[in-house]
């Protein structure tokens, strides 16, 4: 046997025992999860009618809505979803086999404000830092609040009394209220700029603040470095006899979304230096101090102003603290330790979930409009399992056919040529999982068409060889004449179907033509598969077959000439 068939059958035995276990049910492969994903024909799914908040809506506005809601659902690895508008102010989609689609729904719907917020007058005036996990209002917000969502992060030099006591009526009840406060430590964040180490020095921004677990909202510059904050709450008036007693409303706790912190010095909302506009990019990935837990690595807007803001603000307070806050809410307050003028890392002993949720929400951009949801429905699959069922026995019925007339027409060839088919399907299948590609009816077709497409390559290469064998060459010339001669037209087949493939698939990225593209992929991926097994593995295979019987194979016709 030559060196070079032993090598191939070497890699052919270790594809075949990789696609084995990720068939197989395992926990994973290379750090993902690696699972059947079916689509909303086979297992149904979840249905949403959503509609804008405001009345009047440019059909532009819903267009942006329905991109960006895609690209969402897209990106949380919810693959063949129908996005599409109805009428002119509301959006359907229809989420296929999701596990939680409450937290779906929750991502579509949020416009994720990220906030970098100066927290460095809390610390001047040593006045307790909001927790992680607590609200706190900003100027930004406030200007969101007012109608004014453009407005600059950076406040007004003066706010008028207006602003200031509505931004308090808003924030704090009227309350007294006493209560003990024990200090504890903030968790420890890490932010990584992603400069070069030459460039710049490694930063760490750990919080080291110390924080009460509550405070009073109407607190003062001179009130903030007391230790403890005593809170009484308001005596509950007596109803009187033979009345009915009304329930007395309870006022949120502190730092609550419904009661945010101000900033303790000045009793005025916080002031915040860079929104995720001046973002760039956001993934999730194992970052922070070890390595190994789940941050959001994000990339600045260079060229944008607030980036640019963000840039000197960082530069120009090294050793003080600036939050992280994402929709009002505190995920972690490190401490600058250098400038950041390209982007650094998101901390908050995320899960990974909650990482990629938060990356996606940052990279997929605000929407335009809120929504609110309208109906929301369970789908029911159209193929019922014993459809399913009864399409599996008749796919592995026919496949058997197909196997038995291999052997019977092309003997020794067509074990080779069962062999490779098996293994043609494993992989698909593996890939299938590992991708992941949603099974829909229209992608099993695209796979089955691509089983006759690796059938055909395989009966074109062993009429080559019965021919060459007609011609008096001998077999292993034979052999070798036949792949040879037969693959210039399988090669040129495929690349045509491919073509034709990539066509469907881009069209299926168009608006209503998802289910084309589950086609367009199966199609493809099995198409380039073919490529490998039709022309690699059945010759090795075939050579495996020469090496140990020999010429003795061509005398007794177990080739079918």
């Amino acid at each position: 046997m030559q060196r070079g068939t032993i090598a191939w059958l070497v890699v052919v035995i270790a594809i075949a025992i990789l696609c084995i276990y990720m068939i197989l049910p395992n926990p994973g492969l290379f750090g993902r999860p690696i699972e059947v994903r079916l689509g909303l024909d086979i297992q149904g799914g979840v249905r949403v009618l959503m509609r804008a908040d405001q009345p009047d809506v440019a059909p532009e506005q819903m267009d942006e809505v329905r991109r960006i809601i895609d690209r969402r659902v897209n990106a949380i690895g919810v693959a063949e979803p129908i996005v599409q508008t109805a009428g002119s102010n509301r959006i359907i989609v229809e989420l296929p086999g999701i596990q939680n689609p409450d937290a779906a729904i929750d991502l579509i719907r949020q416009t994720a404000l990220l906030e970098f917020v100066d927290f460095s007058a809390v610390a001047g005036c040593t006045a307790p830092m909001p927790p992680a996990g607590s609200y706190v209002l900003t100027n930004r917000q406030l200007a969101l609040r007012q109608g004014s969502p453009e407005a600059s992060p950076t406040p007004p030099a003066a706010p008028t009394a207006e602003a200031t006591a509505q931004a308090t009526a808003e924030t704090s009840p009227t309350v007294e209220a006493t209560a003990q406060a024990t200090a504890e430590a903030t968790p420890t964040a890490e932010v990584t700029p992603q400069a070069t180490a030459e460039a710049s020095p490694t930063v760490e921004l750990t919080a080291q603040a110390t924080l009460t677990a509550e405070a009073t909202a109407q607190a003062t510059a001179e009130a903030a470095p007391t230790a403890e904050a005593t809170l009484e709450p308001t005596a509950e008036p007596t109803p009187a006899a033979g009345a009915t007693p009304e329930p007395t409303p309870e006022a949120s706790p502190l730092g609550s979304k419904a009661n945010p912190f101000l900033n303790p010095c000045t009793n005025l909302p916080f002031n915040t230096v860079m929104t995720g506009a001046g973002l760039r990019d956001a993934q999730a990935r194992l970052g922070g101090r070890t390595g190994t837990e789940y941050v959001v690595g994000f990339e600045l807007n260079t060229g944008h102003p607030e980036a640019q803001a963000f840039a000197a603000h960082t530069g120009a307070n090294i050793g003080q603290p600036l939050a992280i806050v994402l929709d009002g809410e505190v995920l972690s307050a490190p401490i600058i330790q250098a400038r950041l003028d390209d982007g650094g890392e998101i901390t908050g002993n995320f899960t990974r979930e909650e990482a990629v949720t938060l990356a996606v929400q940052l990279r997929s951009g605000a929407l335009p409009v809120s929504l609110s949801i309208e109906s929301r429905e369970q789908v029911g699959a159209t193929l019922g399992a014993e459809s399913v069922a009864q399409a599996v026995r008749a796919g592995v019925l026919g496949i058997l056919t197909i196997f038995i007339f291999l052997i019977v027409y092309y003997r020794v060839g067509g074990v080779a040529a069962a062999l490779a088919l098996i293994l043609f399907g494993m992989i698909n299948f593996a890939l299938y999982k590992y991708i992941p590609v949603t099974l829909t009816l229209s992608a099993i077709t695209g796979f089955l068409i691509s089983i006759g497409s690796a059938i055909d390559g395989n009966i074109l290469i062993f009429e080559r060889v019965k021919e060459e064998l007609r011609n008096g060459r001998k077999l292993n010339k034979a052999v070798e004449l036949g792949f040879s001669r037969a693959w210039a037209t399988i090669r040129d087949s495929n690349i045509s179907t491919i073509m034709i493939a990539l066509i469907l698939y881009f069209f299926g990225g168009q608006f209503g033509a998802s289910a084309v593209r589950g086609f367009a992929i199966t199609l493809i991926i099995g198409l380039v598969i073919n490529l490998f097994t039709a022309v690699v593995v059945t010759r090795v295979l075939l050579n495996v077959i020469l090496a140990i019987g020999g010429e003795r194979l061509a005398r007794t016709k177990l080739f079918g000439q």
